[in-house]
């Protein structure tokens, strides 16, 4: 069941820098909340390949029910209840605010992951024949 995949290790830490870099960075009102949470699906994602040998649908389907996870404990003001009001780390990384659109955008980044994985599949399939 453990594995390492280099491949989806370095893409993982690729997708970590461009996740620091937006919440450190970026402020405006499209790129930090939206495509932050398209890529974090891709970030776990590519974390659950790189060292568990899951098949690709259920890790995604497993990413998803995650997110979701974790945004409902938003919903429940999970950092408060914790008592991490005052932890800037713990507030970025688990949020504070439920919204619907974090969840339609980790929808989107579970179907972008999805079509990724399958046009690399072809193109492996096609460059073997």
């Amino acid at each position: 069941m453990m594995t390492f995949r280099v491949s989806y290790f370095i893409l993982m830490l690729l997708l970590l820098v461009i996740e620091i870099c937006i919440a450190l960075f970026l402020h405006d009102p499209i790129i930090r909340p939206y495509i932050g949470d398209l890529l974090v699906v891709g970030l776990i994602y590519c974390f659950v390949r790189a060292f568990f040998n899951i098949p690709i649908i259920q890790t995604a389907i497993l990413v998803l029910l995650f997110s979701f996870v974790v945004e409902g404990l938003q919903y429940y003001n999970i950092v408060e209840k914790l008592g991490l009001q005052n932890n800037k780390m713990a507030r970025t990384i688990i949020g504070t605010s439920f919204a619907w659109m974090d969840i339609y955008m980790y929808i989107i980044g579970i179907i972008l992951v999805l079509v990724l994985e399958y046009w690399k599949d072809a193109k492996q399939f096609r460059s073997s024949n």
